[in-house]
């Protein structure tokens, strides 16, 4: 990212999210998703959030059995909104490495 690119709205609450180990929801693509934001970064110099998801809807309908499989995703500047969740209590899964927080982000800008 270049200083003159302005991060998106959501970008912010975001951040203060992965700092604070704090749940969030989201409306993404239509689907509001409880996530556990891990990582923030850039994948091919669009910002991307990596989290892991532990409630809400999915473009399957159903969160996967295995909590391995429930990372996901999202280019943050196609998040249309961003609620706090402080009702649920941060999760993750055994396969979490911070420095390598999976092929998802090219370069990390903040990770747990």
């Amino acid at each position: 990212m270049t200083i003159s690119q302005t991060l998106p709205a959501a970008w912010a609450y975001l951040e203060a999210a992965v700092r604070q180990r704090r749940p969030v929801q989201v409306n993404y693509h239509g689907r509001w998703r409880i996530l556990c934001p891990h990582a923030l970064g850039w994948k091919n110099q669009k910002p991307m959030l990596l989290g892991y998801q532990i409630g809400g809807h999915t473009s399957t309908g159903t969160l996967h059995p295995d909590p391995r499989k429930r990372w996901r995703c999202l280019f943050v500047d196609e998040i249309e909104q961003v609620l706090a969740d402080m009702t649920i209590p941060w999760q993750t899964a055994d396969n979490y490495n911070r420095s390598r927080p999976f092929p998802a982000i090219d370069e990390i800008s903040i990770a747990v």
